[in-house]
């Protein structure tokens, strides 16, 4: 990864947000692939669980009119934003289409909104956990990744079997000094969009070369300062249920994340590694439920969600998160 370019993006100026206090969800689609499917999967999803706040969808412009039109009538709110690349000869990603990726940086220019919860479209929420939008403000909220599977094979992690999921497993060596920073998975993380943040965001993007995890690489190192983990509840991704089982109680999780290969549940064919698993096959049919489930498709007569932001009362979610240690930042490995 870069080095790291330290930057105030919470300072006093940059937590002026014109006064504005809605909050609501938010994901990213791009193309015309079936990851429409995932949209309206959250949507419905979010309603479940009556959630008090909408969803909003960052639609690059190639998304077809049919798709923009089926997010509409599941009470998305349709926020269509320009794509941002790399340099063309800066590409060399872990897997090809991280390359649109660094698109989801425009959602830190919904000024509209107060602060979000950004979830990928293979996502899927199973509790409320509206009160994340309750968190204390000037820090970005998400749960620490895991570096167990072969995707991460460029990085030191990787090499030497050390995961910061299991810190005490395989400890970081000595001899390579502090273990590098805590790094989080940007599938699903709390932030507060910010016209300052946002230009400070595009302003480094264009003088950091990208690195194989793209737009997270990217999120790690700008945000390094203010990161607070939450629980993997609030992302569990389900390679955790084989690589980190004693961290992960899958009846306790809010939110699952279709992330590892052959887990995508409208993709789903039991043959990839690991795709047999009971735990797995729950989950893929827990979502089909919810995406067919037909009392779940929006009613455009009941109440709009923006209209009402009394927020779902719960229990504070940093009471069960311990403070964090201060970590030197070191610059990352590669893929880190």
């Amino acid at each position: 990864m870069a080095s790291g370019v330290p930057i105030d993006c919470f300072s006093t100026s940059a937590k002026v947000n014109g006064g504005y206090s809605r909050k609501a969800f938010v994901t990213f689609l791009a193309g015309n692939g079936d990851y429409i499917k995932g949209v309206v999967g959250l949507a419905k999803g979010l309603r479940k669980v009556k959630s008090a706040y909408p969803l909003v969808v960052a639609t690059l412009p190639d998304v077809p009119r049919e798709h923009r039109e089926i997010m509409q009538s599941q009470g998305c709110i349709v926020r269509e934003i320009e794509p941002i690349y790399p340099p063309e000869n800066q590409v060399q990603f872990a897997v090809a289409y991280f390359v649109i990726n660094y698109s989801k940086l425009r959602i830190w220019n919904f000024e509209e909104y107060s602060k979000m919860v950004y979830l990928d479209a293979d996502i899927q929420v199973y509790d409320n956990i509206d009160h994340l939008l309750d968190t204390p403000n000037g820090y970005l909220y998400a749960v620490m990744d895991c570096f167990c599977e072969k995707v991460w094979n460029q990085s030191v992690q990787y090499s030497i079997g050390y995961c910061q999921q299991c810190p005490d497993k395989v400890t970081w060596p000595a001899e390579m000094g502090s273990p590098p920073p805590l790094y989080f998975n940007a599938g699903m993380f709390v932030f507060e969009p910010c016209r300052f943040t946002y230009e400070r965001l595009l302003q480094t993007f264009r003088i950091t070369p990208p690195t194989p995890f793209a737009e997270q690489d990217f999120l790690n190192m700008f945000f390094r300062n203010v990161y607070k983990p939450i629980p993997v509840i609030y992302n569990l991704t389900v390679a955790l249920l084989w690589r980190h089982p004693e961290n992960v109680d899958i009846n306790k999780a809010k939110v699952a994340h279709y992330c590892a290969a052959g887990s995508k549940p409208w993709r789903y064919t039991g043959k990839e590694d690991n795709m047999q698993r009971e735990d797995i096959k729950m989950l893929v049919a827990k979502w089909w439920d919810i995406y067919n489930d037909a009392s779940l498709d929006f009613n455009a007569e009941n109440p709009d969600p923006e209209d009402d932001q009394t927020a779902f009362s719960k229990t504070s979610i940093m009471a069960s998160t311990p403070d964090q240690p201060e970590i030197p930042y070191i610059p990352a490995p590669t893929a880190a």
